[in-house]
């Protein structure tokens, strides 16, 4: 049946919007295709600098550790230092040690305590430290821990001279308690061990962790 001017018009005139409909559709789906391409590459991206980064850390931490580990043998090689892992913390024992019902610190001492106070800066600029003084049992408990107190603080003085923030340092007196060899006083055998400061950083669990390890590596 031939199509009526009507139809004719009808059909002339929803063909351009057929067409442009379909343009649109067309124009939508290119355009939801490249947001996609596009929001992938940028997933691709964000992936990929992560990864990087992640990367970086590991190689840092890696050589920190590295660092720490040299430092830490090259303290026990040098100074006989005994470090050992507490309860989220290290416990560095140097030996330094005072004259009998004294609380000068030795010229003799400087040198160990400017590779701990390197030691400290270098990779524990944010922790506490605490300064643990001690006393052999000659004198009253009293009078000991007074005396171990002025040691503990006298040493916070000479580290904070080298440099590390008073900020940082905490001190405490023990007295005669946890002695290294009972009952020695005076000049005897192993008293001068008594009358000693040692450190404790706190550094965290996982921290202590890797000290821990190294204190096993090979």
């Amino acid at each position: 049946m031939p199509r009526t001017p009507t139809i004719r018009a009808a059909i002339l005139i929803a063909a351009p919007l057929l067409l442009q409909a379909c343009a649109t559709k067309g124009y939508v789906k290119d355009h939801i295709a490249a947001s996609r391409l596009q929001s992938d590459s940028a997933y691709s991206a964000a992936l990929a600098t992560e990864r990087d980064a992640r990367m970086s850390g590991d190689n840092e931490n890696a050589a920190r550790i590295a660092a720490l580990r040299t430092d830490l043998d090259s303290m026990r090689t040098q100074f006989s230092a005994r470090i050992a892992v507490v309860e989220d913390g290290i416990r560095f024992a140097l030996p330094v040690t005072f004259a009998f019902d004294d609380a000068t610190v030795s010229a003799n001492n400087r040198p160990l305590l400017e590779r701990f106070a390197r030691v400290a800066k270098k990779y524990y600029p944010e922790s506490q430290i605490t300064v643990e003084g001690f006393a052999d049992p000659a004198g009253s408990a009293r009078y000991n821990i007074a005396l171990s107190q002025r040691r503990a603080d006298n040493v916070k003085a000479s580290l904070t001279s080298i440099g590390v923030s008073p900020a940082q340092l905490r001190t405490v007196g023990y007295g005669e308690t946890r002695l290294i060899a009972p009952g020695a006083t005076h000049q005897e055998p192993g008293a001068e061990r008594n009358r000693r400061v040692v450190f404790v950083i706190e550094t965290g669990a996982a921290e202590a962790a890797t000290v821990a390890s190294l204190n096993t590596m090979p």
